[in-house]
């Protein structure tokens, strides 16, 4: 590879690094851009935390997180290339002071610095003020914000505020790692280079949308973050909304971080109100109670290990979302999401009308609507339902549902389906904003968000129980079935 090739050096600075999804999602996905020659060699990655640590343990933690989440082995060539990148730096993060050891190991300033909170939101404001503190903020470093951001709009626009006093908009990347998911990224080549769908992506053709990310696991230890947040803060007002903005926007004109942006926004703002006068018509809210999973027993939100007894935090939520706008008028999209669920599970699903006559009756007695599905995890991949004629010689015209599979690893069976984080980790390395969220999304998916939250509170009911392992309340199928339609399972 010659060096016109590699990306330009970087200083990845990772506030948190010893943590979770430092662990299992930021390292692996910086060794893998390493793997392919997409860290330029003069990048180190810069692991910021509050324990104290020496080289050779932080090696030895890097190593051993890389041998668990690295699916395919490792390559001790680029292992030990990847290992000389790093440098540790203790830190209280709230200690403004402090951060003048930072300046010592990045003292030079001639590579562009990537600061990623990977910490919880409420210290993203003390993160900042330290690096300014420090002067280790230019105008052409970045900082990249996960999310949740905040519990609510007021709680964002004080986080947003914090971290706007130091970094520009245009420096700014907020994460949502659904994002840089191959499937989600197909959506915009799906919708707007097949003029098979191009012509048909409106009120005129589809009937209704469903959108489901399913969760086979609990609250794995993270009782203190979920109870506060549940399924509706820490899923709908982000990743399914996310999504939804894809499916719905309008055309962009071209593929610019402001073009993408400005039509998603348009497409959440012209979501419909869930309020106080509508929300047990329009949302279902579930808590998981004891089931069964594979076949083995799982305790019930109330039984995990640390629980609040009387919590009201729903693991489950169904919404049916309408978009008030000329392309979407009267078709539904259906939201569902939760925890202890059969399986892990994310799709698409998209309905469209259906014939409005049938000449097959005699082999096919009603014609079924043709599906296009989605699926964003675990098998990555599209798939096209429709109507074929069964070859023979009989007289009657015999026809079948089939389906076109485009299964990504069975397509590209010698091409690796590349990590959210590793797409998104590159993206912010190349400056390049298309793929993250802007603060009018965020303020705007808060806003929809809040109202439902507002109004469950005020109806004061508790969420509907469901047994491990089910795919939710029955409420949930009742919500559906009011329109005459019925999830895909």
């Amino acid at each position: 590879m010659k060096n016109s090739d590699y990306q330009s050096a970087s200083e990845i600075v990772i506030f948190g690094a010893l943590g979770d999804l430092s662990r299992r999602k930021l390292l692996p996905a910086l060794y893998q851009l390493d793997l392919v020659g997409l860290l330029n060699p003069e990048s180190r990655i810069v692991a910021v935390a509050r324990q104290e640590m020496d080289a050779k343990e932080l090696t030895e933690f890097v190593v051993e997180n890389l041998t668990s989440f690295v699916k395919e082995g490792l390559d001790k060539e680029t292992l030990a290339r990847f290992t000389a990148r790093l440098v540790y730096q203790q830190l209280d993060f709230k200690e403004g002071k402090a951060y003048a050891k930072l300046a010592d190991i990045l003292a030079d300033g001639h590579s562009t610095r990537v600061y990623y909170f990977s910490t919880p939101p409420a210290i993203y404001g003390d993160i900042s003020d330290g690096l300014k503190a420090a002067k280790l903020i230019t105008d052409k470093d970045r900082v990249v914000m996960e999310k949740p951001i905040g519990h609510c709009l007021e709680s964002s626009k004080v986080i947003n505020d914090q971290v706007s006093r130091h970094f520009n908009e245009n420096q700014i990347y907020r994460i949502d790692h659904y994002l840089g998911k191959e499937t989600v990224l197909n959506l915009l080549v799906l919708r707007f280079a097949n003029s098979l769908l191009t012509n048909n992506w409106d009120r005129n053709s589809i009937d209704h949308i469903q959108i489901t990310v399913a969760e086979s696991v609990g609250i794995e230890g993270r009782w203190g973050f979920y109870d506060d947040a549940g399924q509706m803060r820490d899923m709908v007002q982000n990743h399914l909304l996310q999504i939804l903005s894809l499916l719905a926007m309008e055309p962009p004109a071209d593929l610019s971080a402001e073009s993408i942006r400005a039509e998603k926004l348009k497409a959440v703002k012209a979501l419909k109100p869930i309020d106080r006068t509508n929300v047990k018509d329009k949302t279902v809210r579930g808590q998981y109670a004891d089931g069964f999973l594979n076949g083995s027993p799982v305790p019930g939100y109330l039984n995990e290990e640390g629980a609040n007894k009387s919590s009201r935090t729903e693991t489950f939520v169904a919404i049916k979302a309408e978009i008030d706008n000329w392309r979407w008028k009267g078709v539904p999209f259906y939201l569902r999401t939760g925890k202890r669920m059969p399986a892990k599970h994310s799709e698409i699903v998209v309905h469209f009308k259906e014939q409005p006559h049938n000449i097959f009756k005699d082999s096919y007695a009603d014609l079924p609507a043709n599906k296009l599905t989605i699926r964003l995890q675990p098998d990555e991949g599209v798939e096209l339902q429709m109507m074929n004629k069964i070859p023979g010689i009989a007289n009657q015209m015999n026809i079948h549902e089939n389906k076109l599979d485009l299964s990504f690893s069975e397509t590209y069976d010698n091409q690796r389906v590349v990590d959210a984080y590793e797409r998104l980790m590159l993206e912010v390395i190349n400056g390049n904003q298309s793929l993250f969220v802007s603060r009018d999304e965020v303020e705007a998916a808060w806003t929809w968000a809040d109202s439902i939250i507002d109004a469950w509170q005020a109806t004061n009911e508790a969420p509907k129980p469901y047994a491990a392992g089910s795919w939710g309340p029955v409420a949930s199928i009742s919500l559906i079935a009011r329109d005459d339609r019925q999830w895909v399972e």
